[in-house]
């Protein structure tokens, strides 16, 4: 099937501030023939430790800009792809072209082409909502060692609540989708320059169906794809996860904060009580270098 498709103009990541990485790229994963993926892939290859850092709604994998440098600085390689219809990543143009599974499969077959090993998860928002699922494929479960978890959830099918419908909402339907003040509505502190980077994969509407959908796609009733991996994943991080896990909470999230994460915590076999990040937003990795060096101490890292 073919998939018709939009891909950003390369000038249009010409002024990205503090994100000067080599890009990588692929247009031949099985599934996604013709689909050019993305992604940053930093460090030595043979490192000992692989951090696969996933992003979410509607940001990109520059929003981990201030925690791979840290990553980087202890010997680890580094990865962050975009999702299809995120960042660098081309951007089908059809609603109905994004799905769960669409996602899912794509950073398995990504993991598999890179052949990451001793992987340390890193998610938040959608980077969770799909990350969290991903030990389920035995594939993968062999490969994970790690976990570091923000602001998300697993999609079990029950809904966040009337915030994240209005939310949904919003992303389907309103005219005009800012990506970059949508983030900045939540992070202050955000320079111009930050926000006009977020912006940057979208030129127009016709990039911003994937942006539009993700909402959509979060299994909050017990029929909607995703729900049954994701029950199966509960019950790995359960009763299975023995490896080390370590949580940050931007507790201003006013969906995926504190109360979400807690519920999470208690889910995740062993996870230590999480670093409070005071007036984080949901984009927490903006608060990003402290979480990440707290992180490697508890890691035994540093």
């Amino acid at each position: 099937m073919t998939i018709n498709a939009v891909r950003t103009p390369d000038e249009r990541f010409a002024d990205i501030p503090d994100f000067d990485y080599p890009v990588h790229y692929a247009e031949d994963l099985p599934g996604y023939e013709g689909l050019r993926a993305a992604w940053i892939d930093e460090g030595a290859r043979d490192a000992d430790r692989t951090f696969l850092c996933l992003h979410g709604e509607p940001s990109w994998s520059f929003l981990y800009r201030r925690m791979m440098p840290v990553f980087l600085e202890s010997g680890a390689r580094v990865v962050a792809p975009d999702f299809f219809g995120f960042g660098r990543s081309d951007k089908p143009t059809e609603l109905d072209d994004y799905t769960f599974d669409f996602h899912r499969n794509y950073i398995l077959a990504l993991v598999e082409r890179l052949d990451l090993k001793n992987i340390t998860l890193v998610v938040q928002d959608w980077g969770g909502l799909i990350g969290l699922t991903l030990p389920v494929d035995d594939a993968f479960k062999a490969r994970l060692s790690r976990l570091i978890v923000m602001n998300t959830g697993l999609g079990l099918g029950r809904t966040p609540g009337d915030g994240f419908n209005a939310w949904k909402e919003f992303a389907l339907n309103t005219p005009e989708f800012k990506t970059g003040q949508i983030i900045a509505s939540g992070t202050p502190h955000l320079t111009e320059q930050e926000i006009a980077a977020y912006d940057a994969p979208f030129p127009d509407a016709t990039y911003q169906a994937g942006a539009r959908k993700f909402p959509a796609l979060v299994p909050v009733s017990p029929e909607m794809d995703g729900v049954e991996v994701s029950t199966q994943a509960a019950v790995f991080w359960k009763d299975e996860w023995q490896g080390d896990s370590f949580m940050a909470i931007g507790d201003a999230d006013p969906v995926l904060g504190p109360p979400a994460m807690l519920k999470l915590q208690k889910l995740i076999n062993g996870c230590p009580a999480p670093m409070m990040i005071e007036g984080g937003g949901h984009f927490v990795q903006e608060w990003g270098e402290p979480i990440a060096r707290a992180a490697l101490e508890a890691f035994g890292d540093v």
